[in-house]
């Protein structure tokens, strides 16, 4: 279940920033500064800190105005998601997703479209399995995976 590459799992703030800058594409400091405010109350400084980790982690990286610099995401939602789960399944599963699904759809409370949604997604799944199609051509529309 382990990617190859790095994984890039941010703490709650830098999470809270980038979630930030996923919604706005783009965010100076000041911007971050005060969309977190009201939850935080962190001074400007300590989010400009904070954005300077980001970027040594690859996780951010900005450009220059005059003296502003404007952060954008370097990765996606997704993978930043995808990541955090996997360490989640590695460290309180053992690596074994099917684990945490099956507690998550024995605990859990899900509505009837959710059920659906999983339900559908599965099928899919399992069709994919069934034919030896690993999806590749479904994720890359140009054909070039």
């Amino acid at each position: 279940m382990t990617p190859a590459k790095p994984r890039k799992n941010p703490g709650d703030l830098q999470l809270a920033i980038l979630d930030h800058i996923w919604q706005h594409r783009e965010a100076t400091v000041a911007a971050v500064h005060r969309a977190l405010w009201d939850e935080r109350q962190l001074a400007p400084t300590t989010i400009a800190t904070m954005l300077t980790k980001m970027e040594k982690r690859g996780l951010v990286t900005h450009r220059t105005e005059g003296r502003t610099y404007i952060y954008r995401a370097l990765v996606e939602r997704t993978e930043v998601c995808f990541d955090m789960v996997t360490d989640v399944v590695d460290r309180a599963f053992e690596g074994r997703a099917a684990d945490m699904v099956s507690m998550l759809l024995r605990e859990g409370e899900f509505d009837p479209d959710e059920l659906d949604s999983l339900r559908s997604l599965l099928a899919e799944r399992l069709a994919q399995r069934d034919t030896g199609d690993t999806g590749a051509a479904a994720d890359d529309p140009e054909g070039e995976s």
